[in-house]
């Protein structure tokens, strides 16, 4: 028999009120409020706490408080991942993101989805995972939506609401989001994008 969670996990209808689900993302929110709630000096703590709520990178995440999240342990972080303040991760399915990608100050991922029928939405949801290459940088503000993955090196401008997968190698903004330019592969040319 399937349970509510491996259904949420793979895509599928599912009931948000499941025991399970509700238990799990109790233990988030217990989890983000302690960490929500430490100084700036509890590195330790903060270490602790993200180790324990991230499905993988807690070790070496840089995540300034307050920050959000479902569940958490759908959240698979590369080395050295940054997040400003005030993100949001709805993580019903697999958020993967690649080392060194920076988040900007609210900045929300969104795996969450809901069915247009609105009889079916009163009891039942579905999410898409979102998977983020290495060495992206998301602006503040943004916005990615369920399903989408962005590639490696690119740059989503801020305040954008990307709807839709971005290649690698490019910088996109807007709302919807679209490619603006190609990104140089040289380094030293150093002109602003967002």
């Amino acid at each position: 028999m399937t349970t509510e969670k491996e259904k949420m996990l793979s895509g599928q209808l599912y009931d948000a009120l499941d025991p399970e689900l509700t238990n799990a993302r109790e233990r988030a929110r217990d989890l983000c409020h302690d960490l929500n709630g430490s100084r700036e000096g509890d590195q330790t703590l903060r270490r602790r706490l993200l180790t324990e709520l991230l499905g993988s990178g807690g070790d070496t995440a840089w995540i300034q408080p307050p920050f959000y999240c479902d569940y958490g342990d759908h959240i698979f972080l590369g080395e050295r991942v940054y997040f400003n303040f005030n993100c949001v991760v709805l993580d019903v399915c697999e958020v993967r993101v690649g080392d060194f990608t920076f988040f900007g100050p609210g900045v929300q991922l969104y795996t969450a989805t809901h069915p247009m029928n609105a009889a079916q939405r009163r009891t039942q949801e579905f999410g898409k995972p979102i998977s983020i290459g290495t060495d992206v940088w998301i602006g503040g503000g943004a916005i990615v939506c369920p399903g989408v993955t962005i590639g490696s090196r690119t740059v989503i401008g801020a305040g954008s609401v990307v709807t839709r997968d971005i290649p690698a190698d490019v910088f996109a903004a807007g709302n919807p989001c679209r490619i603006v330019r190609e990104l140089p592969d040289d380094p030293t040319d150093e002109r602003p994008t967002a």
